[in-house]
């Protein structure tokens, strides 16, 4: 199967009531995770993509719910109990990315921001932050499909291996998105939410 992408865009703070409805709907050890962040808007985003993650297993394969997860050595998330299922999510600042996927997926979105240019020559060598972010999302969705962590992304880029694809993707105006995958078939289309619609 191709592909299944997931994007929100989230303009405004969760309610409480939002925010106790989406925490009742996830698992508990993400929900127990999310509840020990200091700051309660720090926890909006993570929030978001859980439960877009959970509306997304529902509309592509009718489960109720998010069955239970382990986790890599190096802390890829994946459901033990359906090994041909591969998901992937991300979050940054007001968006959240869920894909889906019958192979390993990655998949990252990235608000445009302030970045120094010692920065941006020092980990991807560009002058400007959309092209800074660009070099970004690519490392961090080959990183996670592959579940090699997050230290790969802080050395070179380097080249697509044999079989390996990266597709950048259209989500929101003055984010960039992307997914990695060694399957054959291009992404889907990018199912689009804002936050009164996800509720």
């Amino acid at each position: 199967m191709p592909i299944e992408l997931w994007t929100a865009r989230m303009e405004r703070p969760l309610t409480n009531r939002e925010t106790e409805a989406m925490l009742a709907l996830i698992p508990a050890e993400r929900r127990e995770r999310l509840l020990r962040l200091q700051k309660p808007e720090k926890r909006r985003e993570p929030l978001c993509a859980y439960f877009l993650l959970r509306h997304a297993l529902w509309e592509q394969y009718h489960w109720k719910g998010i069955p239970p997860m382990a986790y890599s050595s190096l802390g890829k998330p994946y459901f033990p109990d359906f090994p041909t299922v591969h998901f992937n999510l991300s979050h940054t600042a007001g968006a959240v990315l869920v894909g889906l996927s019958d192979e390993p997926v990655g998949v990252d979105i990235e608000h445009i921001r302030p970045v120094s240019q010692r920065t941006m020559r020092r980990l991807a060598d560009v002058a400007t932050e959309r092209a800074f972010f660009k070099s970004w999302v690519r490392r961090e969705a080959r990183a996670k499909r592959a579940g090699t962590g997050i230290g790969v992304m802080l050395e070179s880029e380097t080249p697509l291996q044999h079989g390996e694809h990266f597709y950048f993707i259209e989500t929101f105006p003055g984010y960039v998105a992307g997914v990695a995958t060694r399957g054959s078939e291009r992404p889907g289309s990018v199912r689009k939410y804002e936050l009164d619609g996800m509720m």
